[in-house]
């Protein structure tokens, strides 16, 4: 083994060569553990980033269904018109449904007309009038329900003075008035429920700012040290955006995937919308691959927000060491 050597008398011993600087952005490629990985507050934290992330999913859910819902049912109220026919004395019922039949399917735009028969219109008024309705007793009016063909527009107006022209009694239904109705109600529902959306997020931001001041006030002398050695802001702000991202991360995806799950439970549990029982209002909760798109954009949302947050606090805290 050999022996090391030793500066002879009077010989100055050699001098251990100098430290290198550390190479150009070393500084950026690592970042020390400021905010602690297991903390009580880091795991507060993301209990309460899934808490609201699952309600921000909801809702943003919620407001697709809701959207999806309206284009669906203006969808059906443009390509379905009705005639209706009211009864008078001595007028031949039939023959008046027959000549309005004959006028619908010879207008341009219009694929089919069935008239209801006397036990449609009975099933429809059952809720209401119970069964056994006696047609001759009461002045029920009759139904023909009209269809339009996809991609055209028929000429309502001519129809309409056609159908009254020749066929007295009968007046042309195009659910105009509904359909606006209808407009303002979804519209009016998107609105709540974006304002809804917004108010999360903002108790998001609000809870995030709050933890991160406490990580900072615990981590508070790593903090000074760092910034008196000469340590950058970004660097130190960068470590702990890059904590709470994770925890952001972390938190918007369980709120957001129990989201999902509780979507596709009611998706599945709402069953068939033509079926006794199902659902009247919207029908089958059918979400679009766009909504569960959503739901993941808010949770990415969330933790962007997270990171955001948790780097201008801390960069607010340092400006005031300076």
């Amino acid at each position: 083994m050999p022996e090391l050597s030793r500066p002879s008398p009077g010989r100055p011993a050699a001098k251990a060569p100098p430290r290198q600087p550390p190479a150009a952005g070393a500084e950026n490629r690592r970042a020390p553990s400021l905010v602690p990985g297991g903390s009580l507050a880091g795991t507060a934290l993301v209990v309460i980033i899934a808490i609201m992330s699952f309600l921000a999913s909801l809702t943003a859910g919620a407001v697709g269904v809701v959207r999806e819902a309206a284009d669906n049912w203006q969808d059906q109220v443009l390509r379905e018109l009705t005639i209706q026919i009211l009864p008078a004395e001595k007028r031949d019922m039939n023959a008046s449904i027959a000549k309005a039949v004959e006028i619908a399917r010879a207008t341009n735009g219009i694929a089919s007309a069935v008239p209801f028969t006397d036990a449609d219109t009975a099933r429809l008024l059952e809720p209401w009038l119970g069964k056994n309705l006696a047609f001759d007793e009461l002045p029920i009016p009759r139904l023909i329900v009209l269809r339009v063909e996809d991609g055209k527009t028929p000429d309502f107006a001519a129809l309409e003075t056609r159908l009254s022209r020749e066929v007295p009694g009968a007046s042309l239904d195009t659910h105009r008035a509904w359909l606006e109705r209808l407009r303002i109600t979804g519209n009016a529902l998107s609105g709540f429920g974006v304002a809804v959306l917004a108010l999360v997020l903002f108790a998001t931001a609000l809870s995030v700012l709050f933890a991160t001041r406490s990580a900072v006030a615990g981590n508070r002398d790593v903090v000074e040290v760092l910034h008196v050695v000469g340590a950058r802001d970004g660097y130190i702000a960068r470590a702990f955006a890059r904590r709470f991202f994770v925890l952001g991360l972390r938190g918007g995806l369980i709120g957001g995937g129990l989201a999902i799950v509780l979507f596709i439970i009611a998706d599945l549990a709402s069953g068939d919308a033509s079926q006794p029982g199902s659902s009247v209002l919207i029908g089958r909760l059918d979400m679009s691959f766009t909504g569960y798109l959503s739901i993941l954009a808010v949770a990415l949302f969330i933790a962007a927000l997270t990171m955001l947050t948790s780097r201008l606090t801390v960069m607010a805290h340092l400006r005031r060491l300076d």
